[in-house]
């Protein structure tokens, strides 16, 4: 009996060895170096980082904890390898699309994050197309998407490595890692009109392409950034023979007279004034104000008044973009014409505004 017993305890224990090869213990904190995620949108494109944050606790970083070069770490791979630009794991920056870093072509994707600083403050940052690895231990100089120099920045003091993006606009930004007392900048662009565009098109493939809107706000953005005008062009048509009114019209006549086509975009636009409610025409007004075209927004303005000549806020508009222009004489006129018809409060208040800064005011 005790033979069999013995035999079934080591059974039971040959039977456990692959269940406690494969058990995992409980997820816990990162204290030393939390993980950490930042993303940024430019344009329509995202740019997502994945790193760890290592903090400085009074030790030596640069050319000590963060040796200077490119160094070999004795475990690995044995190759010369750059900074890991973080703790743990690699750092990862994924692109959602094409894009230019440091000048350079670099295909959407995730890649691994290196830097190279030397004390010069010169340095590089490099791409891996590894970015599963842990660290740089298992660098290969073989999976690099890209190498670039960069100049590394003196900076105020950062105690726990931070990524951040600065200097945005239309199509860039400036990734920078801080820590410590430097700053590692990264010039990261986007072909985002080209981008805007593309996606648009695939968009009007699905369910987008089944109403007027999508078509016309495809066409808009190409206008309102001068681009792709033939395109937009087919794009405001299909809107125009599902809803033919004055926000169709009107971008059709804009992109007729980007294109050179002012005859056509004159007679575009007269039929757009014709079916056009007052507030689009007040609109359309104060847009042609805020784009410098005064005469313009006036002709505009003073076409939705005499349409509507009771309206109180068709008055007042027309008055406000003669102050603009700086015709006194007319504003006044104007203001005074609104305030006759009993304008609700605010119209009210705006046309009393003026006039007193005009010195109309009694």
């Amino acid at each position: 009996m005790r033979k069999l017993k013995t035999r079934f305890i080591a059974l039971s224990i040959a039977l456990m060895l692959p269940l406690v090869g494969w058990m995992q213990g409980i997820t816990t904190p990162r204290t030393p170096s939390p993980a950490a995620s930042i993303s940024q949108t430019i344009g329509i494109s995202t740019v997502d980082i994945e790193y760890s944050r290592p903090a400085v606790r009074g030790r030596a970083v640069w050319g000590s904890l963060v040796p200077y070069g490119w160094n070999k770490e004795g475990f690995g791979a044995g190759n010369s390898a750059p900074w890991r630009a973080g703790a743990n794991e690699n750092t990862v920056i994924e692109f959602s699309h094409a894009a230019k870093v440091e000048g350079k072509d670099v295909p959407a994707g995730r890649y691994g994050l290196f830097f190279v600083i030397n004390e010069d403050n010169t340095g590089e940052v490099i791409l891996s197309k590894d970015s599963r690895s842990w660290g740089n231990y298992w660098y290969d100089p073989a999976h690099d998407q890209l190498r670039a120099d960069i100049r590394v920045r003196d900076a105020a003091h950062t105690e726990r490595l931070t990524y951040d993006f600065i200097n945005l606009d239309k199509n860039s930004a400036e990734l920078v890692l801080n820590w410590e007392k430097k700053e590692f900048p990264v010039r990261i662009e986007f072909a985002v009109d080209d981008i805007v565009m593309a996606n648009a098109a695939e968009e009007l493939k699905g369910t987008t392409g089944f109403s007027w809107q999508g078509y016309s706000s495809a066409a808009n953005y190409a206008f309102q950034n001068n681009i792709n005008q033939e395109q937009a062009l087919t794009w405001i048509d299909q809107a125009i023979a599902q809803n033919r009114s004055f926000s169709t019209l009107i971008v059709k006549a804009n992109l007729l007279q980007q294109t050179g086509k002012d005859t056509e975009a004159d007679k575009v636009r007269e039929e757009a004034m014709t079916v056009a409610t007052e507030a689009e025409l007040n609109n359309y007004g104060y847009q042609l104000i805020n784009a410098g075209k005064h005469d313009k927004a006036i002709k505009i303005l003073k076409f939705n008044a005499e349409q509507h000549p009771e309206s109180a806020n068709a008055w007042d508009s027309l008055g406000e973009a003669c102050v603009i222009k700086g015709d006194k004489d007319n504003a006044i006129k104007y203001f005074k014409k609104s305030l006759s018809l009993n304008p609700a409060a605010n119209v009210k208040a705006n046309s009393e505004k003026y006039l007193k800064q005009l010195g109309a005011m009694k």
